[in-house]
C-alpha cells in the first residue's frame, strides 16, 4: 500500500516561550496558554491526542490514555517567523537571522523599489495590516501610492486596494520587488495584501494575499521526496513559502476550514508522499491582530474538523501536527513569538502515549517524514522519530 503522511503545521500555534525569548522581546509569551482561557476554546480531539501531556503544557487537563505520540520542539534556528520555521520542519537549520526593518526600510531600497516599479510609496515603517490601512489607506485611495511597510518579521510588504491596483498587477510588482531583495537586503518574504472597502473604517484584506519567499539555500524535504519520484502536495501557502521548490502540486485556499477541507479530499485520495498543508488563519487573522476569543474559536473549528479528519486515514497513513513560531494574542505585541511548538504524531503505524519529552530543532520532523517514506535525508538537519515511536513493520 502507497504510504502517504500528512503534516498540518497550525501557523503560530505556540506553547511557550523558549529560553531564549527575552532576546527576542517575547518573554512570557504562550499562545496556547492565552486562547485556552477563552470560553470559545474547545479542543477535546486534541486533548485526546495529547497535547497537554506535552513538557510545559499545563493550561488544561492530561489525557490519561493519549492517542499519539507527543513532543515539545524547540527551534534551533535564529528566528521567529514563517520562513524560518517551515525551513527548519523541512529540514533546513538557519543560525543566520534574514534582516529586519525596525525603521522602514532604506532609502537606496525605496529608491530602487519605486524606480523598477514606476509607483510612489506610503508609509515604510513597521505597522499592524489592520491599522496601516486605517491610516495609509484612503490616501492611497487618492494618489494611487502603494503601501509599503514591515513588521517584526523579515517582510516586505505592499498593500494595495483592488480597484487601484488590480490584483495580478500588484503580484507582478511584488515579483520585482524579490528580484530587488537579495544579499543584504534578502527579506524572507515579499507579500501582496489586496484590500477592498470604500474607507478607512470599512477596509478589509481579501484572501487574495500572496507570498514570494526567498528560495530555500539548500535542498529540503521536500526535494528529496519529490526527487524519490513521490507526491509533494502543498496546501495552502506552501508553495509560496518554499518558492515552489520541492512542490509537485499546490492547492490554494481561501482559510483555516477550506485547507482542512482539501486535506480531507486528499485523504480520498490514492497518492504517495506527503501532504503538507499550512492553517494561517491562526496566525494571519487572529495572533497578529490579538484577537484571543477568534483565536481560541479557530482552535476549536479546527478540532471538530480534525475529528472528521482521523477516521478518514488510512492503515499506512501517518498524520503530525506542528507549528512554525507562536503569535501570542494577549500579549500588547502584533508579532510573532518566540515559543516552543507542539508535535503530535498519530497512525496505525504509531504508538500512542508514547513521550518524546523536549527535543532540539523542528528538523526531526523532516528526518521522520523521511524515514516512513523511505526517502534518504542525510542531507538535511535533525534526527528522526521513527525508531522511537514506531509499531509493527513499516
Amino acid at each position: 500500500m502507497k504510504k502517504r503522511v500528512f503534516l498540518i503545521v497550525l501557523d503560530s500555534f505556540g506553547i511557550g516561550e523558549e529560553p531564549d525569548a527575552a532576546l527576542f522581546g517575547d518573554e512570557g509569551s504562550n499562545t496556547l496558554a492565552a486562547i485556552a482561557q477563552s470560553s470559545e476554546f474547545d479542543m477535546p480531539v486534541m486533548q485526546e491526542m495529547g497535547l497537554f501531556n506535552i513538557d510545559g503544557v499545563s493550561c488544561k487537563p492530561k489525557s490519561n490514555a493519549p492517542k499519539a505520540a507527543f513532543a515539545r520542539l524547540q527551534e534551533a534556528s535564529n528566528g521567529k517567523d514563517t520562513t524560518i520555521g517551515h525551513w527548519e520542519i523541512a529540514g533546513l537549520e538557519s543560525p543566520k537571522a534574514l534582516p529586519t526593518y525596525p525603521n522602514g526600510f532604506p532609502k537606496e531600497v525605496i529608491d530602487a523599489f519605486c524606480e523598477k516599479t514606476g509607483c510612489q510609496v506610503l508609509c515604510n515603517r513597521p505597522y499592524s495590516g489592520t491599522k496601516v490601512l486605517e491610516d495609509f489607506g484612503e490616501e492611497h485611495l487618492k494618489t494611487g501610492a502603494l503601501i509599503v511597510y514591515t513588521s517584526a518579521d523579515s517582510v516586505f510588504q505592499i498593500a494595495a486596494h483592488e480597484d487601484v491596483v488590480p490584483v495580478e498587477r500588484l503580484y507582478e510588482i511584488c515579483e520585482q520587488a524579490r528580484e530587488l531583495l537579495v544579499g543584504e537586503h534578502g527579506v524572507g518574504r515579499v507579500i501582496a495584501r489586496p484590500f477592498v472597502g470604500t474607507c478607512a473604517k470599512d477596509f478589509k484584506r481579501t484572501s487574495r494575499r500572496h507570498d514570494f519567499s526567498l528560495k530555500p539555500p539548500a535542498p529540503t524535504m521536500l526535494d528529496a521526496i519529490a526527487n524519490a519520484g513521490m507526491d509533494v502536495i502543498g496546501v495552502g501557502k506552501i508553495y509560496d513559502i518554499f518558492a515552489g521548490q520541492g512542490v509537485t502540486r499546490t492547492i490554494r485556499t481561501t482559510g483555516n476550514d477550506h485547507g482542512m477541507e482539501v486535506t480531507m479530499q486528499l485523504a480520498g485520495e490514492d497518492f504517495e508522499g506527503l501532504a503538507f498543508v499550512n492553517l494561517v488563519d491562526f496566525d494571519m487573522i487572529y495572533g497578529h491582530r490579538n484577537d484571543v476569543d477568534g483565536y481560541a474559536r479557530a482552535a476549536t473549528a479546527f478540532d471538530r474538523q480534525l475529528k472528521q479528519l482521523l477516521p478518514m486515514l488510512r492503515e499506512d497513513d501517518l498524520l503530525i501536527l506542528t507549528a512554525d513560531h507562536g503569535c501570542d494574542p494577549a500579549t500588547p505585541s502584533t508579532d510573532h513569538s518566540r515559543e516552543y511548538v507542539p508535535l503530535l504524531m498519530y497512525g496505525t503505524k504509531v504508538r500512542p502515549g508514547v513521550d518524546l519529552g523536549t527535543r532540539m530543532s523542528f528538523a526531526c520532523i523532516a528526518q521522520t517524514v523521511c524515514e516512513y517514506l523511505g526517502v534518504s535525508a542525510s542531507a538535511l538537519k535533525g534526527k528522526s522519530l521513527l525508531q522511537e515511536v514506531k509499531q509493527g513493520t513499516i
